[in-house]
């Protein structure tokens, strides 16, 4: 629905745009209008009417990719070396980034990063290196560069520059290039400075497209992959084991093909940052920093919000802030919503048309989740805007492992991601892939019995379990049937089942999981009683999309009990 709506929208623009004669699309262009254009952008020289390429009333770093398209690349067989600068005009920036008068652009917080195409037989870039690169080897920034999705380099940057080859050869070849930051802005940033390339095509260097959803994640260690690649929960950290591409966020715009922009400090809150002693730690707050690039030196620099428009902002504050509300939660707990509907104001104020999500949990402290409801619904009032939601997040185990000083591991953070992903497709009304989804996990449980006074059945708020005791069974197993219903599966889905169950040992139940309007049989088991809980797990694939439900068989036996807990249906990839 979505992509319709806006691909409709250009479609009216362009007939106006047709309309009023002012569409230069189809023109050819050389180099020097490329100069020109460039010039242009860098306000070196006066706006043009023929520089709008694209038609949208607007010159910009889009029309330098529309004008660039315009060139041939096939070559000319006459190679030489050329350099270029790492501008918006020849590369695209993700993230936070600063471009300054040494004409070097400064990938400022966790994930940002610059992209481009590159055409030639060889090319190289200079990377930089800020104060940072003389800090203790454990707080050295960490930075990666990509080729053709393939990470050719992955390291701590300890020099303020550097050249690196990105390929090489006898034969020209297009490549597509990626450096981006993966620690974070608290540890200094990366500078990418020059793309020299031995090439014969006339416009070597493309920025890549834009995607069509941009999402901004709002957060603090987290966010940041905070030693997503540590050995154990006891090691401390270090920026060798913060990797942003292992953060639920990253993941998230993967998993979306989305553009994404990160605004994350480890031990950063709304009302205070970590604590040690109980007493607000106000030096560390992601609100005030959150209008500008970075946080440190001369990255505090104002944010262009009206030049990168968000489709989402996610927040996901609120686990160093508990350090402080915790030892005085009745009061304290209010102040963080208080500041919390503050912070969503200025959220709003900058980004007019996004749909906020706010989330809290990955690493415990739900007790402040309530409240992070009560600002959604502050803010609502005060402001009359709809397009918010919140969820909790589901707390890390240690059956996903731990990252560094107990932060999440990389299996939990793609289970957020997964989560997440769904959320934002609900919200914008896109078709959710459900892939890592528990699509049981809003189930009902009921049981219906053939006669009155067969059996009684609660069930647990506390663990989410079920629970039936059998007096008399009946005739047949149909007698008695528990239900789980309000499942969602697809057609070619293919799902992962298990649940814990504890009944009489040698007890025989009759499993089916079926379409709840057809009776249709999707899959169907028969799961026998053992000793103690027992866990059963089975994988299935779906032939049709139903709103489906599990049916349990369990009359036809006296004296039965039935208990079933951690019911999950996960939809997997085929590399599952």
């Amino acid at each position: 629905m979505r992509k319709k709506a806006i691909t409709a929208a250009l479609a009216v623009m362009s007939a106006a745009l047709v309309t009023g004669g002012v569409v230069f699309a189809a023109s050819r262009y050389t180099i020097d209008d490329l100069h020109d254009l460039s010039k242009s952008l860098l306000g070196e020289t006066a706006v043009t009417e023929e520089q709008d390429v694209n038609g949208d009333g607007v010159v910009d770093s889009y029309d330098m990719v529309e004008m660039r398209k315009t060139f041939t690349n096939t070559g000319s067989g006459e190679f030489t070396e050329q350099t270029f600068d790492v501008s918006e005009t020849n590369v695209r920036y993700i993230g936070r980034n600063i471009y300054d008068e040494e004409k070097i652009a400064w990938l400022v917080q966790s994930g940002s990063a610059v992209e481009f195409n590159v055409t030639g037989k060889s090319a190289e870039i200079t990377i930089n290196g800020d104060s940072f690169t003389e800090s203790d080897e454990k707080y050295l920034p960490r930075y990666a560069v990509i080729v053709d999705g393939e990470i050719i380099l992955d390291e701590l940057l300890s020099v303020k520059e550097k050249q690196v080859t990105l390929f090489e050869g006898d034969v020209s070849r297009t490549a597509a290039v990626k450096i981006i930051h993966l620690s974070e802005a608290n540890n200094g940033a990366i500078g990418v400075s020059k793309v020299k390339i031995n090439s014969d095509v006339a416009a070597p260097v493309l920025p890549t497209a834009k995607k069509e959803l941009q999402i901004e994640f709002i957060g603090d260690s987290i966010t940041c992959a905070y030693g997503v690649e540590g050995a154990s929960q006891y090691e401390n950290f270090k920026t060798s084991t913060e990797n942003f591409m292992k953060s639920y966020a990253y993941l998230t715009a993967k998993q979306l093909d989305a553009d994404y922009s990160a605004v994350s400090y480890s031990g950063h809150g709304i009302v205070s940052g970590y604590s040690n002693t109980g007493e607000a730690m106000t030096d560390s707050l992601v609100p005030d920093y959150y209008e500008y690039v970075g946080k440190l030196g001369t990255y505090k620099q104002p944010w262009d919000f009206k030049s990168h428009h968000n489709d989402v902002v996610v927040v996901n504050l609120g686990t160093n802030d508990n350090t402080y509300t915790s030892k005085e939660p009745e009061v304290r707990s209010m102040e963080y919503a208080e500041k919390y509907t503050d912070f969503l104001e200025l959220i709003h104020e900058k980004n007019p048309d996004a749909y906020i999500i706010c989330t809290l949990g990955t690493m415990g402290c739900t007790e402040l989740y309530p409240y992070i409801e009560i600002a959604v619904e502050d803010f609502k009032k005060n402001t009359g805007y709809d397009r918010i939601m919140c969820y909790q997040s589901a707390t890390h185990t240690q059956n996903d492992g731990m990252g560094s000083d107990w932060h999440p591991s990389e299996k939990t953070q793609q289970n957020s991601a997964y989560v997440l992903a769904d959320k934002i497709c609900q919200c914008l009304g896109m078709e959710s892939d459900q892939i890592g989804i528990n699509v049981a996990v809003d189930a009902v449980y009921s049981t219906e019995q053939e006669n009155e006074n067969m059996m009684s059945a609660y069930f647990s708020e506390w663990d989410g379990s079920y629970h039936v005791t059998v007096t008399n069974g009946g005739s047949s197993s149909d007698s008695i049937r528990t239900y789980y219903s309000g499942i969602d599966l697809r057609k070619g889905g293919k799902y992962h089942f298990t649940f814990q169950l504890e009944t009489t040992e040698g007890a025989e139940i009759p499993m089916v999981v079926r379409s709840r309007n057809t009776g249709e049989i999707i899959f169907e088991d028969t799961i026998v009683g053992g000793s103690g809980r027992t866990e059963y797990s089975a994988d299935f694939e779906s032939d049709i999309t139903a709103d489906s439900e599990i049916v349990f068989g369990i009359g036809g036996q006296n004296s039965l009990r039935f208990s079933i807990y951690e019911t999950k249906m996960v939809k997997y990839e085929q590399s599952h």
